[in-house]
């Protein structure tokens, strides 16, 4: 999500008095969107819930990333626990919410409820003691109800006071290994989607062996040129290696330019690198704008077949693009001669306590009901490996088999650049796979990243 806000919005206002002008803020007054005891919901869950927990006269201070439409949409959440407890609560968010909920907590006035997209930024007020732990029977309760939910404890854990415990909730998911194509012109040409790496491989080499080519690849992002590629690189190191290399290596206790990273880069190599399998060729992969890439998907006829990306990419296809019918996704396959499961790429928000009370420990509870996240699922925008939501009520068929990817993933790994220090992750990752593209060997690229690392340490 870091490295979508940073392609979308750009650069970042500095912080200042500034921030606190654009401060929105308000109290969760939407009204609850679908009526108590209708459709597919799990009512019951807000029955039960709202019998436990009797916060008549408190109140609940929640600051989240959401803003605009995404804000209209939490409060649509927010609205059934003011239903079901009694509590009035006010949601805020600004436009530098990272810098924001710093100042905040260390100033002694923090929300309730801190809610953020950046596990580092988490992990350094968890270190400050800024942060209730959650407990373990929270933790229990993610390895039960979530997909894959050993990765969800692991991904909300982080370093106290008293050593790591889980502080942070999983909440509003994103996925980002997605292979979005054409299923006209897979038809057309007779392709089958591929389920397995193996098979991935193969269409690639069937494709360009018939004179089209295979991909759209594009880097260009502005100052950010390189970040699409950190995504290809993190999903291929969750198919050549097991969980566990990939943690260490976003913690760099592996080196970066150790061999299991490059065995990752040169998977992507294999792809990126050959003129025959991308659009315009090697040379047009670091030049090519990553919104514009997607483009040769609609050409006729079809400029490439498939193109990588997260989940939010379709928000550049052609205007009047209708998903699944115009174009259509695959999970971005695992080989399966490897036997790693089905690991997934994504991002997404966390719900921490920033400050202690009876409401901020219900909010807690309340994101355990299948409610919390049906709500949100039926409209817009939304995704949750939690187990008991509905997902018939998922609001369009693209985020149901967007969830199903989710509920399916035997591993979840958060976006790997994103956790790294911001000088690699959004910094010499980024240029070292421009230079990689552009014909530097993966061991001399991942050497001159690691050296940045240690610069930085």
């Amino acid at each position: 999500m870091t490295k979508r806000n940073t392609a979308v919005r750009g650069a970042r206002a500095i912080l200042g008095s500034v921030a606190a002008l654009a401060l929105c803020a308000g109290a969760a007054q939407a009204e609850m969107k679908f009526t108590p005891g209708e459709g597919g919901f799990n009512w019951d869950s807000l029955d039960a819930f709202g019998a436990a927990h009797d916060l008549k006269g408190q109140t609940l201070s929640i600051f989240g990333p959401w803003r605009g439409d995404d804000q209209q949409l939490v409060e649509t959440v927010l609205a059934y626990f003011e239903e079901a407890t009694g509590a009035t609560v006010s949601y805020a968010s600004s436009e530098t919410y990272e810098q924001q909920i710093v100042i905040d907590t260390e100033a002694g006035s923090p929300p309730n409820i801190a809610i953020l997209p950046q596990p580092g930024l988490i992990a350094d007020l968890v270190k400050k003691g800024y942060v209730t732990p959650l407990g373990d029977e929270t933790a229990d309760w993610l390895r039960e109800n979530y997909a894959a939910g050993e990765s969800w404890v692991s991904l909300g854990s982080f370093e106290g006071k008293d050593g790591t415990q889980l502080y942070a909730f999983p909440y509003k998911i994103d996925v980002k290994s997605l292979v979005f194509y054409v299923p006209e012109n897979f038809e057309d040409a007779g392709y089958e989607v591929p389920t397995t790496m193996e098979e991935l491989k193969a269409l690639t080499e069937q494709i360009a062996s018939e004179g089209q080519t295979p991909w759209c690849i594009g880097l260009g992002s502005g100052g950010a040129t390189g970040w699409p590629a950190t995504d290809w690189v993190e999903d291929m190191m969750l198919r050549v290696q097991p969980p566990e290399v990939y943690d260490q290596w976003v913690s760099n206790e592996i080196p970066f330019n150790d061999p299991k990273v490059i065995e990752a880069i040169d998977e992507f190599g294999w792809f990126a690198k050959n003129d025959a399998f991308v659009n315009g060729g090697t040379g047009a992969v670091a030049t090519t704008d990553f919104r514009e890439s997607p483009a040769g998907l609609f050409a006729s006829p079809p400029q490439c077949y498939m193109h990588h990306q997260a989940s939010f990419i379709p928000t550049f296809f052609p205007e009047g693009t209708q998903m699944g019918v115009d174009a259509d996704f695959f999970y971005m396959p695992a080989y399966e001669s490897k036997d790693l499961g089905q690991p997934v790429l994504g991002a997404g928000t966390l719900a921490f306590i920033t400050k202690d009370s009876d409401a901020a420990r219900a909010f807690i509870e309340f994101l355990k009901t299948p409610i919390a996240h049906e709500i949100w699922m039926a409209q817009s925008g939304f995704l949750t490996p939690y187990k008991e939501a509905n997902a018939e009520l998922y609001g369009s068929a693209p985020l149901k088999k967007m969830g199903e990817i989710l509920l399916d993933a035997t591993t979840f790994r958060f976006d790997a650049s994103d956790l790294m220090p911001g000088a690699v992750g959004a910094g010499s990752f980024w240029t070292g796979m421009v230079d990689y593209v552009g014909g530097k060997s993966a061991e001399d690229v991942a050497t001159a990243i690691q050296k940045s690392w240690d610069a930085n340490k």
